[in-house]
């Protein structure tokens, strides 16, 4: 018998996922959930899947001396930069790149983020309060130094950015998780578990985990946008993704020399990258305002 089955689905201040219909339909009348599931469906089709658009390889160069930096025009919709290479395939294939990073950064920080949170929330007593003293000192670390130094001693892979945004950006889920599990762990499902003899390891990841990820599960497209922009803003620093691969934050940093002359290469990448973040930020702010309808009268 499945006990966590055994309590109700909403708490006070808390939120599960159900088999309820209703949720959808209201989150789906939000013009907010609409506007950002449609420019985020766009943005993932054509980044992943450039070749709709345009058949030029990111890193095909034309002849410098007459097709660098062209206008936008028909053989090229966003004109070509200062090397004669199409910004529309950059932009698109750049738009992979960063989204890659961000997926893969925040998938791993919340698998870690929960696990930390769930162990350090189920365990109590001296293991949680040195577990919660390691993450606040952890908080503290600078992932823009960190950044520069790797890259400086190192000028690895752009995906070494995915183990290193995420060993940065997993402790705000992990003190979710934590709050919930503390409340999870006194319901009666979890205490018919224990009485009956289960592993701690069995009842943490197959009872407790399950009925306190949701309010983690919510701060995912938030995330997913915060992680976009601050990949952006390590390439347009240098210490992120390196040419000539393609990213918005380092095409930004190409295109800043010669605007507003040339201003097409930073404002289409400008605008894929503001248009991303927003898409992702409309999505996690309609989640949190249906799920917390009381927190937008509070003035």
């Amino acid at each position: 018998m499945k006990f966590e089955m055994q309590t109700d689905a909403l708490v006070q201040n808390q939120w599960t996922w159900t088999e309820d219909r209703s949720f959808w339909s209201k989150w789906m009348r939000k013009y907010s959930a609409r506007l950002g599931i449609f420019l985020l469906l766009f943005l993932m089709l054509s980044c992943f899947l450039p070749t709709i658009w345009t058949s030029i390889a990111p890193d095909a160069q034309g002849d410098i001396l007459d097709e660098s930096n062209l206008p936008p025009s028909t053989d090229h919709p966003f004109g070509t930069d200062k090397f004669a290479r199409d910004v529309l395939s950059r932009v698109l294939y750049g738009g992979r790149v960063s989204l890659s990073i961000a997926l893969g950064t925040v998938a791993l920080s919340m698998v870690i983020g929960v696990i930390y949170g769930a162990v350090s929330g189920y365990s109590g007593s001296k293991l949680d309060a040195i577990m919660m003293r390691l993450l606040d000192l952890l908080l503290a670390f600078p992932v823009v130094i960190l950044a520069i130094a790797i890259a400086a001693l190192y000028q690895p892979h752009y995906l070494y950015l995915i183990p290193l945004l995420a060993f940065t950006g997993w402790m705000e889920t992990a003190r979710i998780v934590r709050a919930e599990v503390l409340s999870v762990k006194e319901r009666e499902f979890v205490m018919a578990a224990e009485c009956l003899g289960f592993r701690k390891s069995r009842i943490l990841f197959a009872h407790i985990i399950p009925n306190a990820i949701a309010p983690a599960l919510i701060t995912i497209p938030l995330k997913i946008g915060d992680t976009v922009l601050l990949e952006s803003a390590l390439s347009f620093l240098g210490v992120g993704v390196q040419p000539p691969v393609p990213s918005w934050g380092n095409m930004i940093n190409d295109g800043k020399s010669t605007f507003p002359q040339e201003w097409w290469v930073v404002l289409f990448a400008g605008i894929f990258l503001i248009v991303t973040v927003s898409a992702f930020n409309w999505i996690g702010e309609s989640l949190h305002e249906l799920l917390h309808p009381n927190s937008n009268n509070v003035q």
